[in-house]
């Protein structure tokens, strides 16, 4: 203890003054027990059940009732216990976690039910026949829908990638600013919102007007689908592609590169994954259309690996004409289970190649 505070703890106190009052401020607060949670729970999922037992209420309307009961009651309690701010964040976080169940409870029943009601109908023969008949007895299949669906994709991913990664790296890397790439920004945003039924209607148009009246055939579909895919691919490739940091092309250029060499082997493999992400996210946008592909690619029965000549079916096209007949519906449901999966297979394997190009990072 230093001099000066000897000197200030033996200064006597002035006769006739109260000593200081001292108060002692808590360090911690109150707070819930750590089952509050799981008990308010309980009562919400008790009063759900009484009013879908006993009240007789649908089970929605019960299930509603007793979340209610669970996003009113815990931060009510907090808001006693804990004070404003934490009832304010319990809250919050209530409401959150309700709109998360809210978005996936329909895509959970969606999944279930066609899984439930398409793996009757998924077997051996059931995906490598047609529905072409060469002999009695034979199964009725989607061979030929698949390998439609997987030439008309492939088509249109051939058409709609180059342009869009061209037109993506011409707005970022060459455009900046520029009358041109204002225009073509203003056309991407425009094709971005396009019905499929338009899609399908130009690609008939073009080939009626190239091969006359009548044509039907997979590049038709190709085009249609490359309408809705261009713009996909614009948006997702620019941008990757601005949130590459200018100081690598500043560091490219210092080394004497040329700039289409810096934007091939800096920029790009930078960005690789995301560019692969998009791409993915556009082949899923299409790949259900049905609309444009009834118009231009047609329905056929055999299976046709030529999309130059002929009507080519494709898995959407052929659900909806299983839809249209009730001895086919449970047809339509196998057909829906087989289009989700190739749609997750081709999901996954982007995700992997996209983390195999990506970028190796160290320390």
């Amino acid at each position: 203890m230093t001099d000066l505070s000897k000197a200030m703890s033996n200064t006597p106190e002035t006769p006739g003054t109260p000593p200081p009052s001292r108060t002692s401020v808590p360090l911690t607060a109150a707070s819930l027990p750590s089952v509050a949670q799981l008990i308010v729970g309980v009562i919400g999922l008790a009063v759900g059940i009484f009013c879908w037992l006993i009240l007789g209420w649908p089970l929605i309307g019960s299930a509603v009732v007793g979340g209610l009961v669970y996003l009113v009651g815990l931060p009510a309690w907090s808001l006693a216990v804990e004070g404003k701010r934490a009832a304010t964040d319990r809250m919050m976080t209530g409401l959150i976690w309700t709109t998360f169940v809210v978005a996936m409870v329909p895509l959970v029943s969606l999944v279930y039910t066609v899984i439930d009601k398409g793996r009757r109908a998924i077997s051996g023969d059931f995906l490598t026949y047609s529905l072409f008949k060469t002999a009695l007895g034979q199964p009725d299949g989607i061979y030929h829908a698949i390998m439609g669906t997987l030439i008309i994709t492939l088509g249109a991913a051939v058409i709609s990638i180059p342009i869009g990664v061209l037109a993506a790296i011409h707005l970022v890397e060459y455009g900046k600013g520029n009358r041109l790439s204002r225009v073509v920004t203003f056309l991407v945003d425009v094709m971005t919102g396009i019905p499929s039924i338009v899609a399908g209607l130009f690609a008939f148009a073009l080939f009626t007007l190239l091969f006359g009246p009548g044509f039907q055939g997979g590049i038709g579909g190709s085009v249609a689908l490359s309408l809705l895919m261009i713009p996909i691919v614009v948006r997702a490739t620019e941008e990757m592609l601005r949130l590459v940091p200018d100081d690598l092309r500043e560091a490219s250029y210092a080394l004497g590169t040329p700039k289409w060499r810096t934007i091939m082997r800096v920029v790009l493999p930078t960005t690789i994954g995301g560019i692969i992400t998009g791409i993915t996210l556009a082949v899923a946008r299409v790949i259900g259309e049905t609309a444009p592909l009834l118009l231009i690619a047609g329905l056929a029965d055999k299976t046709n690996t030529n999309p130059f000549s002929g009507a080519m079916s494709t898995l959407p096209v052929q659900i909806y004409s299983f839809n249209s007949q009730q001895d086919t519906i449970p047809l339509a449901w196998g057909a829906a289970l087989v289009l989700i999966v190739l749609v997750l297979v081709l999901n996954l394997a982007a995700r992997i190649i996209g983390k195999f190009f990506a970028p190796k990072t160290g320390h």
